[in-house]
């Protein structure tokens, strides 16, 4: 359980803060950059929840639970010494990816088959899904460009794709199943 006694502690007053395993970097840090977007997202989810009931709700309360998985698993970045930790770090496993890829199928089995791109929008529900579906593949791009130079979990990468997905079936669910999403008309406006 964490105990916070003190919002803050001047520790990062000068530009750097403290990884998972005590490491202080810059807050620019790739690392920091990479968890920092899963943050952000979550702060969108919860936003997108003011407008999601039931079962949906219900999901978007999962995600943003894994969502702070995915923080501590970024920000601890000595993959290989796990084994020796007294205390393993949390780690995002394959019955996260898992799980989202199931409820992408249940939603996917419903609606309409997509005959354009979709343009964000239609219901509040949907416009704020397609927002947390545009920064999930932001967190992504970042956790990918981290992975180029330092061991990430690969767990952790899979997690934010399916995320992306999970976002844009979500948001096509909120618009009537998609019946209500608003298309892409190409080149619309060119007269």
């Amino acid at each position: 359980m964490v105990v916070l006694s003190k919002l803050y502690t001047r520790t990062g007053d000068k530009g750097d803060t403290a990884l998972g395993n005590g490491a202080r970097v810059a807050k620019y840090d790739a690392r920091v950059e990479a968890y920092g977007t899963s943050d952000e997202l979550n702060s969108i989810v919860g936003l997108a929840r003011l407008h999601a009931e039931g079962d949906l709700d219900a999901q978007l309360s999962r995600i943003q639970n894994d969502l702070f998985d995915l923080g501590a698993d970024l920000c601890q970045p000595d993959m290989d010494k796990d084994d020796e930790a007294e205390y393993p770090p949390l780690r995002m496993v394959q019955a996260q990816v898992d799980r989202l890829e199931a409820e992408i199928d249940e939603m996917t089995a419903v609606l309409e088959p997509l005959r354009s791109f979709i343009l964000p929008g239609g219901s509040a529900l949907s416009a704020s899904l397609h927002q947390c579906r545009t920064v999930a593949r932001r967190a992504e791009r970042l956790a990918v460009a981290l992975a180029a130079d330092e061991a990430v979990n690969p767990a952790a990468v899979k997690y934010l794709n399916r995320l992306s997905d999970w976002f844009f079936a979500a948001a096509r669910m909120a618009n009537d199943n998609g019946r209500d999403d608003v298309l892409w008309v190409p080149g619309a406006n060119r007269d």
